[in-house]
């Protein structure tokens, strides 16, 4: 067995943890591979940030979340725990869930950028100017236009994220839907849709005025929009495997998660 290790290098508890499993893989016999791709398991370990990107780069290989974040809804295991975690793995004990992700493409004068599968979300957002001016349009039907700091396109993975500050609701992250979540709207329709996993999710620039820059936000990466451009978001083919140990229900983690 090999395990490739992706850390939050800001952390001081996380180089710590680093170490620590370093020493348990080779006390095991484990492999550690600098390469992800010739891993059997992806240890990611810091907070929930650091998770999105060991999503990344797991191309189908599951991803074991270890916890020096803060509140952790993707990281199960605390690093007391390491030990007896990684014989687990190594033993076969454990199983896969699996979480949906969303791909797109921005179409920009002619131009296709596109945008690379994401667990949590993909977000139009503005600078700390203005607002935008957008159409949210769902399989070639407008829901709504908005004059808004935003919009959430968001996994049910993503819910318990941005979404959850926006006012959107919590879903269960083993569904396959795609939420979409006005951020600030300066308009009375101000509540979240809820849409098959199917859907296909176009979002158009409309307005942006002097000195209002705009973003499409993914996972903590961005591409900067301009006027008239349209982004276009789906379900994607791709998914995150994410490695759980023990069984705990949703509402048992929205329980202990969410005070």
């Amino acid at each position: 067995m090999k395990i490739y290790i992706n850390i939050d290098k800001f952390k001081e508890s996380a180089v710590q943890t680093k170490d620590d499993l370093i020493c348990i893989c080779e006390k095991f016999d484990i492999g550690i591979t600098n390469n992800p791709l010739e891993s059997d398991f992806i240890c990611s370990i810091g907070g929930d940030g650091t998770f999105l990107k060991s999503s990344h780069m797991s191309n189908d290989i599951p991803v074991l979340g270890i916890n020096c974040g803060t509140v952790g809804y993707l990281t199960d295991i605390c690093p007391e725990n390491l030990e007896k975690a990684i014989i687990d793995l190594k033993d076969d004990k454990f199983y896969i869930e699996e979480r949906m992700m969303l791909e797109g493409e921005i179409i920009s004068q002619n131009e296709v950028k596109p945008i690379a599968p994401s667990l949590n979300e993909i977000a139009l957002s503005k600078n700390v100017f203005g607002v935008v001016k957008f159409d949210a349009i769902v399989d070639g039907k407008l829901i709504n236009s908005y004059t808004a700091d935003g919009i959430l396109i968001c996994t049910p993975t993503g819910s318990t994220a941005y979404n959850l500050s926006c006012g959107g609701p919590i879903v269960d992250p083993t569904a396959e839907i795609i939420t979409l979540t006005p951020i600030a709207p300066h308009t009375v329709i101000n509540r979240s849709v809820v849409l098959s996993d199917s859907a296909l999710v176009e979002i158009r620039i409309t307005e942006l005025r002097e000195n209002t820059s705009a973003f499409v936000l993914y996972d903590g990466k961005s591409i900067e929009l301009k006027n008239n451009d349209i982004i276009k978001i789906k379900k994607s083919n791709k998914i995150t495997k994410i490695v759980k140990l023990t069984y705990q229900s949703f509402i048992d983690t929205i329980r202990e998660k969410i005070k």
